[in-house]
C-alpha cells in the first residue's frame, strides 16, 4: 500500500498546470488552501482563482484515487483518507492543515 500511496502522491504532484495559473505550492505558501485528512484541499480564501484551483486539483485527485481504488479493490474514500493522512503529515512549515477537530492549524 505504501508504494501505491507514493505513486499517487507523485502523480498528483505532476499534474500539468498552465504557466499563468496559481500553482498548488503557491496557493499553500500564500495560505489560500489547506490540506485535509479527507485527501482533498480546501479553500481558505474565497476568491475565484483559489476556488477554481481547488476544484481543479480535487477533481484530479478524485480521478487518481478512483484509479488506485479500482486497481486495489478498495473504496475510493479509503484511498483518499490514506492519502490525506500522508499529505497532512508532509505539509511544510507555514502551510495550513485541518485537524481532526475541524480547526485549521498552521504548521
Amino acid at each position: 500500500m505504501n508504494k501505491i500511496m507514493t505513486f499517487a502522491l507523485l502523480t498528483l504532484s505532476l499534474i500539468a498546470i498552465p504557466a499563468s495559473a496559481l500553482t498548488l505550492t503557491e496557493a499553500r505558501q500564500q495560505g489560500r488552501v489547506g490540506e485535509t485528512l479527507s485527501g482533498y484541499i480546501a479553500a481558505l480564501k474565497n476568491d475565484s482563482e483559489t476556488r477554481a484551483r481547488v476544484e481543479q486539483i480535487n477533481q484530479a485527485r478524485r480521478e487518481n484515487y478512483q484509479q488506485l481504488a479500482d486497481s486495489n479493490h478498495l473504496p475510493r474514500d479509503e484511498v483518499a483518507k490514506l492519502a490525506g493522512q500522508k499529505l497532512v503529515s508532509r505539509a511544510q512549515p507555514g502551510e495550513y492543515v485541518q485537524g481532526i477537530n475541524g480547526k485549521w492549524l498552521k504548521k
